[in-house]
């Protein structure tokens, strides 16, 4: 494997973004793959004590024993895709050339039609990922601005650009001190994207 470049966008949080992480050619393929050969669904989710209809699409993918809890609903995992798995073993080795030892049990993907479609601010900081989960997101199609706000203050909001086939990873303590959102955009294209953690099995 090629020696991936990253850009240090945080310290502390550990907070890295690799544009180029696959190359054209190979964004494009697995993007076609994924939005051709997945069951995308659109589940209703109860926040706040009411019920909303997901603003995206999504599929949650994993190793059998990889369930999650999300905004009151289970979630039991997707086999492995062979494209979404071929990633996830890039993602791996990347990481591990960078010496941050993660293993991924399971990717949600989400599926964003266009730039209305959209993701809320949330940190993914639920009890099944541990204390201090290591998220690694690669980002297919349409370029969009991940908006990261702290949550206690610290610093101003800020944005991240995902260009086509980039990998941001959000280290150990990342999901503790930020907060991330994909907010509404005047901005045409599909978007698709893998963010790979590893869930505690119960």
């Amino acid at each position: 494997m090629h020696t991936t470049c990253w850009e240090r966008l945080l310290d502390s949080p550990a907070l890295r973004l690799a544009p180029g992480f696959l190359d054209r050619l190979q964004a494009d393929e697995v993007l076609a793959r994924l939005d051709g050969e997945l069951e995308w669904q659109r589940p209703r989710l109860r926040l706040y004590g009411r019920e909303h209809t997901l603003p995206r699409r999504q599929v949650w993918m994993g190793d059998a024993e990889a369930r999650y809890r999300y905004s009151g609903q289970d979630f039991t995992p997707e086999p492995w895709h062979p494209a979404a798995a071929w990633v996830r073993d890039r993602v791996q080795a990347c990481l591990a050339q960078i010496d941050v030892p993660a293993r991924f049990n399971s990717v949600l993907l989400n599926r964003y039609a266009d730039g209305e479609e959209r993701m809320g601010w949330h940190s993914d900081d639920e009890p099944e990922l541990g204390e201090a989960p290591i998220i690694a997101a690669v980002s297919l199609g349409a370029e969009r601005p991940l908006r990261m706000r702290w949550k206690h203050g610290v610093g101003k909001p800020f944005n991240v650009w995902l260009p086509h086939g980039s990998l941001l990873l959000m280290g150990a303590g990342c999901q503790a001190a930020l907060q991330h959102a994909l907010l509404p955009r005047r901005l045409p294209g599909l978007r698709i994207s893998l963010t790979f953690r590893h869930v505690v099995p119960r």
